[in-house]
């Protein structure tokens, strides 16, 4: 993987080149933090909905600067029918004042959200009438993903990836059709466990970037998402850049203390 490709990537469908590391900006960090990541910052990936309300101005502002610069990334945060997915949208556009959104997904597909042929056809209905550009899904059951990938027209899977829960090697990522999908990954921290030392374990505790970069490590992925509660977790989330992706040793390291960390059951799907 060189320098360039470590850093950044086209996404499939999408058709844009992006810095690696996405703002989920629905942690805590103010909207001051967001102006300068979506600035001085470099972040263009940008998962977001009408109840970050602390993102939606400067996310708004960035948008009007330089519309095909940035991904944004939004979804009804329930799809249980098709009916609201169309409301959902043209709220999302009218809050950003935007007349296409880059992605638009359903959240948490068998818990907030399910996969019917109707849902199926409204999302397609939407990015065949321009108003979004590709759809997609975030899923915690990984073999339904990658069925769900093969056989539907899906653009995107935001999925659970990180060295705690390293199944999506085996269950989705040798089965995506290749070029085919954007693949987001999120929890990188597994909600923070992979930042405490377990009991027993008398090796180096990885940090926040060390946890990113094992994401980024993957060839597979595109983008990793963040949710830093300040500016200042923020920035040091972005250095995960700077120390390249992990070699060999850096690999088998975080695997080891994944799996340690993780605790027997807790890859629970």
């Amino acid at each position: 993987m060189s320098s360039t490709d470590f850093t950044h990537r086209t996404l499939p469908v999408i058709g844009k080149r992006v810095l690696r590391m996405g703002l989920a900006p629905s942690y805590g960090i103010d909207s001051a933090g967001v102006d300068w990541a979506l600035d001085g910052g470099g972040v263009q990936y940008v998962f977001w909905t009408p109840r970050m309300k602390a993102a939606t101005v400067p996310l708004r502002r960035a948008l009007q600067r330089d519309r095909e610069r940035f991904v944004v990334a939004t979804g009804p945060t329930t799809a249980w029918w098709s009916g609201g997915i169309r409301r959902a949208v043209d709220r999302s556009r009218a809050l950003l004042g935007v007349d296409q959104l880059d992605v638009l997904q359903v959240f948490w597909l068998g818990r907030t959200s399910r996969w019917t042929p109707a849902i199926a056809a409204e999302l397609e209905a939407l990015r065949d009438e321009g108003a979004v550009r590709a759809i997609g899904i975030s899923i915690h059951d990984r073999k339904r993903a990658a069925e769900l990938a093969r056989t539907t027209s899906l653009d995107l899977l935001m999925i659970r990836y990180n060295a705690a829960h390293p199944g999506a090697e085996a269950d989705i990522f040798p089965h995506l059709p290749e070029g085919r999908h954007t693949v987001v990954a999120y929890t990188a921290t597994c909600w923070r466990r992979l930042l405490k030392r377990p009991e027993g374990w008398d090796g180096e505790v990885p940090t926040a970037g060390d946890c990113y970069r094992f994401c980024l490590s993957s060839p597979h992925v595109d983008v990793v998402l963040t949710g830093p509660k300040t500016l200042a977790e923020l920035r040091e989330n972005l250095t995960a850049f700077d120390r390249g992706p992990l070699d060999e040793t850096g690999q088998t390291w975080m695997r080891d203390f994944g799996a340690r960390a993780g605790g027997r059951g807790f890859d629970w799907l």
